[in-house]
């Protein structure tokens, strides 16, 4: 629809200033004012079946005055007034009974809340840039509809093969029973066949054992996951257990990731990039024996300074040579830090001003929306992934092959 230039300058006869136009009582929220109204009224009239004032014998009901409602906007706010019928059957679609806000105004603060402000940041800014004051409770009552989205997200069902899953977990500090306390908040990252990434769902527990992994893993069979080939962890007690114990085929290897930045912790800043440089020469060898050799001359150079490193790798070394009998194809997409890492740094920023979750279920409305947030960038399958999925096909087999096509 275009707007006669006619129009358009008699609209604009009196402008002398930007307020004139973009005021609080400027043309542009006159004009929304009045077009919202006529709106209204014609949706009446339609209603009704006939025009106002006009004489007819069509229907008993009738046009009985106006209530006068205040709607918020980005713009600001737009006092209006919405017309009745005399039964109370009229049910406006432009602006809905009960309506309070226009279409828009909750995705500005869901989107502002999932960048990790606070409901105080949400409420100065909603000020300071539309002039519009909010409540706690109305920006709360906004964000509390998001549980529901999170309820149906988390029982979805899944893909009935992931080549990879990732587990891993960010330590959050949650109110629980009027005390603050550390609570891990568990993420299972799957990549699917096509080599695109999905969270399948995230848990939040006070303590993590073979208990709690089990029914996490049992969660994700019973949503339609029949088989995973490889299971990445950090070690955590009981995991690998749990993993077997409903995918026994699955086979669990250590995160290489955590291995790294958890020896990284006893060593000094200066010997950091030395110690990282000879870890490599572990996690990059060509075969599991040849990785052992590492590991030997790895102890050999640093056992007496930092002793803890290699009996830590010594320990869990059943843990990370099955990643030393692969393709460098599919070593390549299993050690990567993108698919974890990035995660984890884009939640961690969300969560940074959240000093203290007043309860679990304020902690999954954030870190949902911060993964809706990511997700929407997890349209490119993983890099080198084609060639990663026909060496999972030779060694797999029709492990893979029978969920090609699902």
């Amino acid at each position: 629809m275009s707007l006669q230039k006619e129009l358009i300058d008699q609209l604009m006869k009196d402008y002398k200033k930007p307020e004139d136009l973009l005021g609080e009582n400027g043309l542009f929220r006159q004009l929304k004012k009045a077009l919202l109204e006529r709106a209204l009224n014609g949706e009446l009239t339609h209603h009704l079946g006939y025009e106002k004032n006009e004489k007819t014998s069509k229907s008993d009901n009738a046009r009985n005055g106006k209530t006068s409602k205040t709607i918020l906007g980005k713009d600001g706010e737009v006092a209006i007034d919405v017309p009745r019928d005399r039964d109370g059957s009229f049910e406006p679609q432009i602006v809905k009974k009960h309506q309070r806000r226009f279409d828009g105004f909750d995705d500005a603060i869901l989107s502002l809340y999932a960048r990790g402000m606070t409901v105080r940041e949400i409420q100065g800014h909603l000020q300071e840039i539309y002039g519009v004051e909010v409540s706690p409770d109305l920006i709360s009552s906004v964000t509390d509809e998001v549980v529901k989205d999170v309820e149906a997200w988390q029982m979805r069902p899944l893909d009935s093969m992931y080549a990879i899953v990732y587990f891993d977990a960010l330590i959050l500090k949650i109110k629980d029973e009027g005390h603050v306390i550390n609570k891990a908040l568990y993420l299972a990252i799957g990549v699917k066949l096509n080599g695109h990434k999905e969270v399948l769902g995230m848990w939040i527990a006070g303590t993590e054992g073979a208990k709690f992994w089990l029914s996490v893993v049992t969660e994700i069979k019973n949503r339609g996951v029949q088989d995973i080939l490889i299971a990445c962890v950090d070690g955590l007690k009981g995991f690998p257990e749990a993993i077997n114990a409903v995918f026994p085929a699955a086979q669990v290897q250590l995160c290489i990731v955590h291995m790294i930045r958890n020896s990284l912790r006893f060593v000094a800043w200066k010997d950091s990039k030395k110690v990282a440089a000879d870890l490599r020469q572990i996690y990059t060898a060509s075969t599991e024996i040849a990785a052992r050799m590492e590991l030997d001359i790895f102890r050999s150079k640093w056992d007496q300074k930092y002793p803890t490193i290699g009996e830590m790798w010594q320990r869990n070394w059943a843990g990370i040579i099955p990643f030393l009998s692969y393709t460098d194809d599919i070593r390549k997409v299993i050690y990567t830090t993108n698919a974890v890492e990035s995660v984890n740094r884009s939640i961690r920023k969300v969560i940074k001003n959240r000093t203290i979750f007043p309860n679990d279920k304020a902690a999954f409305k954030l870190v949902y929306l911060a993964l809706d947030k990511i997700s929407t960038k997890w349209n490119m399958a993983m890099h080198n992934w084609r060639q990663a999925l026909n060496q999972f096909v030779i060694i797999f087999g029709e492990r893979v092959t029978k969920h090609l096509g699902n």
